[in-house]
């Protein structure tokens, strides 16, 4: 794999990745500046198993309900892409980042909200929010088939959450402006490809595919690219707003694992036969680079899983909050001293 630029060396996270995608230019390590730590609990406060009390309560919410991995992942993407990861997604407020229309439906909140009550009561004022919602989310990918990529820790919580601020794009946007965008979150190629892989599981709104299976570009029809099979069988699911206040179905992002919410190379493989639901997942076939990757994912689900690794962890430290910057939340709804700034 060719280097796009040096970058600080972890063993833990130089993920080899066999060389199988040869041709694509992508980062093998954290982004710089790295200002987070492996085992920061364990080894610098004195909450040493952190980490442990935050996965026994993410196994129980799993075996209740498998979604909870869909929904975090989610809830992950939806706060380190706006302001960083700062748990700013997590703030209660009347114009908070989770009022804004994109990050209506989002889920996990009353995960986050139990695993910071246990923390709090094992050793109050230590485990910030952000951390928290990173590590719960490795823990819920891992018990559905997912990588269980180390996850550095020493965030701290942010104090501001504004729905001004939410710039995340539409599920409909083309496959070069997805990368502007994660470009713009110092993330690359290999890192678009592999995060949409999350789509492997979850539901979304008939509302973010209706363009897709009845006006694409405003052109009446159907998108081209669709398995005609698919699209109709997506329209029966899916039946065109033609009257006000007409339900808005949920629709399984990948069928193939449907309600078992497991994680597998099954999305890669239904993009490689025109047979994604979002349009953006669509799009993985239509460059060199992008394609080369659905290429490899879809006949190796080693490949996936060590690159999902990484990707997850380069996500993870998107603008983080350290030192003296924020502040450790006592509650993931509110900063301390009052509501959202």
């Amino acid at each position: 794999m060719r280097r796009g630029q040096k970058r600080v060396f972890f063993p833990l996270l130089a993920i080899a990745l066999c060389l199988c995608i040869a041709n694509v230019d992508a980062g093998t390590t954290l982004q710089p500046p790295v200002k987070l730590k492996w085992h920061h609990y364990r080894r610098y406060t004195t909450c040493k198993y952190a980490e442990e009390f935050v996965r026994h309560q993410v196994e129980l919410f799993w075996k209740e309900d498998r979604s909870i991995t869909a929904k975090l992942l989610r809830l992950l993407y939806s706060d380190c892409f706006v302001t960083g990861c700062d748990a700013s997604i997590l703030l209660d407020g009347p114009d908070s980042e989770k009022t804004a229309p994109q990050n209506r439906g989002l889920g996990g909140f009353v995960a986050i909200d139990k695993i910071k009550e246990v923390l709090e009561i094992r050793c109050p004022g230590v485990v910030s929010c952000a951390d928290i919602l990173n590590l719960a989310t490795r823990d819920a990918v891992h018990l559905a088939g997912g990588p269980a990529y180390p996850v550095f820790t020493g965030r701290r919580d942010g104090v501001i959450s504004k729905a001004a601020m939410v710039d995340l794009p539409s599920p409909s946007i083309s496959g070069g402006e997805a990368l502007t965008y994660f470009k713009s979150r110092g993330l690359d190629v290999l890192d678009l490809g592999t995060l949409l892989g999350a789509h492997s599981m979850g539901r979304t709104h008939c509302r973010y595919i209706l363009d897709r299976l009845y006006n694409f570009n405003n052109t009446g029809k159907p998108d081209p690219s669709m398995n005609k099979a698919f699209a109709d069988q997506m329209r029966k699911q899916c039946p065109q707003r033609t009257k006000k206040g007409q339900s808005d179905p949920l629709v399984f992002l990948n069928p193939e694992s449907s309600s078992k919410y497991t994680f597998t190379e099954s999305f890669y493989k239904r993009v490689l036969s025109y047979q994604s639901v979002l349009g953006v997942d669509q799009q993985l076939l239509f460059s060199n680079d992008t394609l080369q990757i659905t290429e490899e994912f879809a006949g190796g689900f080693e490949y996936l899983r060590r690159s999902f690794a990484l990707s997850m962890s380069r996500m993870g430290n998107i603008n983080v909050l350290t030192g003296n910057a924020g502040q450790i939340r006592q509650n993931c709804r509110y900063i301390n001293n009052g509501t959202p700034q």
